[in-house]
C-alpha cells in the first residue's frame, strides 16, 4: 500500500508527482474497499454509479494546472471528478459506493475537500 506524505497543510505545495501519487493511492484504496465489499456481501441487486468530487480548486491556479497535468478532470459542476474510482466493472451501487468512500478518505487525508457521491441507475 502506498504511503502519502500528508505533513503539508498547504495544497499548493503538492507537485504533479505528488498529485499522481495521491490519485494512485486513492484508486488503489477504492479498489481494495470495493473488492472487500463484493467478497463480504456479494453482487447486490441495486445498480448504480459512484464517484468522488474534489471541490474548491480553480483550474486557473497553480494547483489547478498541476492537477490537470496529473490527469485530473473537471466535471460540469467545476469540481475535479473521478467516476468509479474502484475501476470494477460491477453494476452494484453499494460496491461502487464503498470504493468511492475509500478514495474520498485518501483525498481528505491529503487535505482536499473531497466527497463521494452516487446515484441509482
Amino acid at each position: 500500500m502506498t504511503t502519502i506524505n500528508t505533513s503539508t497543510v498547504n495544497l499548493n505545495d503538492y507537485t504533479v508527482a505528488d498529485l499522481e501519487q495521491i490519485r494512485a493511492a486513492a484508486l488503489q484504496h477504492a479498489r481494495d474497499a470495493a473488492e472487500a465489499h463484493i467478497e463480504q456481501y456479494g453482487e447486490q441487486w441495486y445498480c448504480g454509479f459512484a464517484w468522488i468530487n474534489i471541490y474548491g480548486i480553480k483550474g486557473s491556479t497553480k494547483l489547478g494546472r498541476r492537477m490537470k497535468q496529473a490527469g485530473y478532470e473537471k466535471d460540469y459542476t467545476g469540481a475535479y471528478s473521478i467516476w468509479n474510482p474502484s475501476g470494477l466493472g460491477t453494476q452494484c451501487m453499494s460496491t461502487k459506493e464503498a470504493g468511492a468512500q475509500a478514495a474520498a478518505k485518501v483525498f481528505s487525508a491529503a487535505g482536499f475537500k473531497c466527497y463521494a457521491g452516487s446515484r441509482a441507475d
